[in-house]
């Protein structure tokens, strides 16, 4: 126990940059990590190999995180309107979005993939693609929150 706050003591303060870059790779992983167990245990999802999982987990956090900024530039910009309006319009484009965005995530994952990686089921494999991408994000945050408890 000794040894590791000594160690603590003698590292130097994280960039930016390399806080970034930790929180991402970690990201990638636990993607990585959920889409391998559905690909495993249930029937909606396949995936050809761990290259692709792990490519498709890349891609899949890439375009999530390009969906929330466009989602909070978006909200930001009627946050700062007042009235009732400008609250339903907030709510309606963040919904319209986070729901339109998943479309165009599995879309392009069908065009960059082809067969290599599918979701299939309802809705031409949309509901288990949803049911993915919400397992992913409570993943991500559970993980997050336990990172930052541990600080």
């Amino acid at each position: 126990m000794e040894n590791d706050t000594k160690m603590n003591t003698e590292n130097k303060a994280q960039s930016k940059n390399q806080i970034f870059f930790f929180k991402y790779f970690l990201l990638v992983l636990i993607d990585l990590v959920i889409l391998g167990f559905f690909d495993e245990f249930w029937k909606h999802v396949e995936l050809d190999s761990f290259s692709m999982t792990l490519i498709a987990a890349l891609l899949l956090q890439i375009m999530l995180k390009l969906t929330l900024v466009l989602e909070h530039k978006v909200a930001g910009y009627f946050k700062k309107k007042s009235g009732t309006l400008p609250k339903v319009l907030r709510f309606l484009s963040a919904w319209a979005i986070l729901f339109i965005s998943k479309i165009l995530i599995l879309e392009a994952i069908s065009y960059a993939f082809g067969d290599h990686v599918q979701f299939l089921g309802p809705v031409h494999g949309l509901v288990s693609f949803i049911v993915v991408v919400i397992v992913i994000l409570i993943a991500e945050g559970l993980i997050l929150k336990l990172y930052k408890k541990l600080a």
